[in-house]
């Protein structure tokens, strides 16, 4: 049996804040159509680490590839191919919650009409009008799960996508695993919570920064 090619590719990252090592010497392999598990205890690295493979931030040393492109060097052809769901969910409190999603559609070349459906699909289609200013943090987290579904990146980066989150939406996120593995696409779920057994295909864990856990491309 081959192995899958590679969705990340890191060879001996560390990230220092203020010269400590919030993710210290990480090499880590996941698989193309993967969906990982990455889980630790609040302080382990995993929200950094997820920031650095969608290079929000840099390695301060090691490197790696993302999608086969170098995480130093093509750092905006990542962010293309990737989208990082997180507490910062990177909406604008001035615009209505069609309005965030149209103008991502604009960025990203997205037929606006997919704006309403995904509204529909996560639940807020009866305040799309609304601006996000006034949602609660719930409310932002459907928007931009919204968003994510609106995207379909190649690589999806959920950091504790449950939090804040009803039954209902909860729901949504399985439902991007599910989308995502449908497809062959690339899921890392970072949280201590963890997802359903059967949406996950494999677990790394993390602790004081490192991987504690075999972390090699599953086969095909």
């Amino acid at each position: 049996m081959t192995s899958r090619p590679a969705a990340v590719r890191l060879s001996r990252v560390t990230r220092l804040f203020d010269g400590l090592a919030a993710v210290s010497d990480v090499s880590l392999d996941l698989a193309q159509g993967e969906r990982v598990w990455l889980r630790g205890t609040n302080g382990s690295g995993k929200t950094t680490l997820l920031r650095l493979i969608a290079t929000a931030i840099s390695p301060t040393f090691g490197g790696g590839t993302v999608l086969g492109l170098d995480l130093q060097i093509e750092r905006s052809a990542i962010r293309a191919q990737s989208d990082l769901l997180s507490h910062e969910t990177r909406l604008y409190g001035d615009l209505t919650a069609a309005e965030n999603l149209r103008f991502a559609c604009r960025l990203y070349g997205i037929d606006r009409r997919l704006a309403d459906s995904v509204l529909e699909r996560v639940g807020l289609d009866e305040v799309a009008a609304v601006r996000v200013s006034k949602f609660s943090q719930g409310m932002r987290q459907r928007l931009a799960l919204a968003r994510c579904l609106m995207r379909a990146p190649a690589l999806m980066l959920l950091d504790e996508p449950y939090a804040a989150l009803d039954v209902d939406a909860r729901v949504v996120v399985d439902d991007l695993l599910i989308t995502a593995h449908a497809d062959g696409r690339t899921a890392v779920v970072a949280s201590h919570e963890a997802p359903p057994a059967h949406l996950i295909d494999r677990e790394v864990s993390m602790d004081c920064g490192r991987v504690i856990t075999p972390a090699t491309i599953a086969a095909s």
